[in-house]
């Protein structure tokens, strides 16, 4: 950190202190049929509008291997485009800022929001800022922080944590979303999204005027030019980083892309696979703060690169693709678990299969021990993925580190010694099977099959057949 970075000590106040029960969630929100029926409706949407728009490109894997090999280059060259990217922002006039951990990031954005003067932050696009937790650290600095962001202004009117990536209140529904309005901005009620905008709109038009510091994330960050790019639907991206004075920018240090002509691979994915468009409302690039002959634009542009846990991320082979994501939130649409408890069960800030992956890194497998399970491993987050995640086979081993680490129950890692015992000795196998068939006839029947503890309660285990496929074999009954 800079010295213009120190400040007094601050109490901050994170999240993820004590480990996520996700068991516990997913069980209150499985029994929520409003909000598995929100989670159905929003997911199905956004598969099929992104089906057609990714059916539209012949080139579609193409483009996926290419961003992946641009990505894969990024990662294993990372320090070196970091040093390029932070030399031309520098020369554009941007001040760079390093965090290494969460606080020393919440501390630099405050004192820079104490330097411009600032009562009131305006805040657009940015689940690095969740992250954070950067609304609460500047409450407590008693500076006021407005989401701009339809739905992350939803969710801050409800005082709730976003539940997608991409879409942070997908769980809501619109009549929801009408009565929290009602309440909270004293409008008439109403269900239909034009008007519910328009009443945002009205909300929010005077505090971009009033503001004094933006506060946004980062899509890409251009080596070779040193330019943020933030790409947006609703155009309040662009009202945060022109109107105040001081514009804020928060990224990941895997946001970095080598050349500007590598932008062309993203965006032809991001908007596709995030919101089933051609391509987004608004691409805004920013090399720099305001020139001379500039009509608007920030006076100031800090930009505050984080690691926060991402170095062990990068430090092991077996994890370091997840720096390759872009945040589109497709794993989340396709995946079964997601689709039926959604984001809130995850228990922090990145739902889903990679937030299943980026969760235990960054905060601790103890922390986190269940979110590893949390996926029937059918592969889909990897097939969706524009950039070619293997999302699935880091979740397998993600178990194997809960294993080792003793994350799990000490019931469930005895039972697996026990079976893996038994698979390795083919008499032992033959032995269990014969008992096994014996003692289940007490518990077993045609109908319902076995009923086993826990497991049972919402799923099947069928009884053992007579007898094995081998004896089968053996006694020539399958050729």
């Amino acid at each position: 950190m800079q010295d213009e970075q120190t400040t007094r000590p601050m109490a901050i106040r994170f999240v993820m202190t004590e480990p996520i029960d996700f068991k516990e969630s997913a069980r209150r929100n499985l029994a929520k049929p409003e909000l598995r029926e929100n989670l159905r409706r929003a997911t199905s949407h956004s598969l099929a509008s992104r089906l057609e728009a990714v059916s539209a490109v012949p080139d579609w894997e193409d483009l996926r291997l290419a961003a992946h090999a641009i990505k894969k280059e990024t990662i294993d060259h990372l320090a070196e485009y970091l040093e390029q990217f932070e030399i031309h922002a520098t020369k554009a006039g941007c001040k760079v800022h390093w965090a290494e951990t969460a606080p020393q990031a919440v501390e630099c954005v405050v004192e820079i929001c104490r330097q411009a003067g600032a009562s009131m932050a305006v805040k657009a696009k940015s689940m690095t800022s969740e992250e954070l937790e950067l609304n609460r650290a500047l409450e407590a600095s008693g500076i006021e922080s407005l989401e701009t962001d339809l739905g992350e202004y939803i969710i801050q009117l409800a005082g709730e944590a976003p539940s997608h990536i991409t879409a942070p209140a997908l769980h809501k529904s619109r009549a929801q979303i009408g009565r929290l309005f009602a309440e909270k901005l004293r409008v008439p009620y109403t269900d239909d999204p034009t008007r519910l905008t328009q009443f945002a709109r009205s909300a929010l038009r005077e505090k971009f005027r009033s503001a004094t510091v933006g506060i946004t994330g980062v899509n890409f960050a251009v080596a070779e030019t040193g330019s943020l790019v933030l790409i947006t639907n609703e155009g309040n991206g662009r009202m945060c980083t022109t109107l105040p004075k001081t514009h804020i920018a928060l990224m990941g240090f895997e946001k970095v892309i080598p050349r500007f002509d590598d932008l062309q691979v993203f965006l032809k994915l991001l908007a596709r696979s995030a919101t089933g468009q051609k391509a987004t409302s608004y691409v805004t690039i920013l090399t720099g703060p305001r020139r001379p002959q500039d009509m608007d634009g920030p006076e100031q542009l800090h930009l505050v690169i984080l690691d926060n846990g991402r170095s062990q991320l990068l430090a092991h082979p077996h994890t370091r693709e997840a720096l390759y994501c872009i945040r589109c939130g497709g794993c989340l649409n396709v995946c079964p678990v997601y689709q039926r408890v959604g984001g809130h069960s995850y228990g922090w800030v990145y739902p889903g299969p990679i937030g299943s992956v980026l969760t235990p890194e960054l905060r601790g497998i103890q922390r986190a021990r269940d979110l590893p399970f949390a996926s029937s491993l059918c592969g889909s987050c990897s097939h969706i993925c524009p950039v070619k995640i293997d999302i699935h086979h880091m979740l397998l081993w993600l178990r194997k580190v809960a294993v080792d680490s003793s994350a799990t129950s000490g019931w469930e890692r005895w039972i697996m010694k026990m079976f893996a015992a038994t698979m390795k000795r083919p008499r032992l196998y033959r032995l269990m099977r014969r008992f096994g068939w014996i003692l289940q006839r007490a518990f077993a029947s045609k109908a319902k099959g076995l009923r086993v503890p826990a497991w049972s309660l919402g799923r099947d285990f069928p009884p053992l057949a007579r007898k094995s496929f081998h004896q089968l074999w053996e006694e020539g009954e399958i050729r």
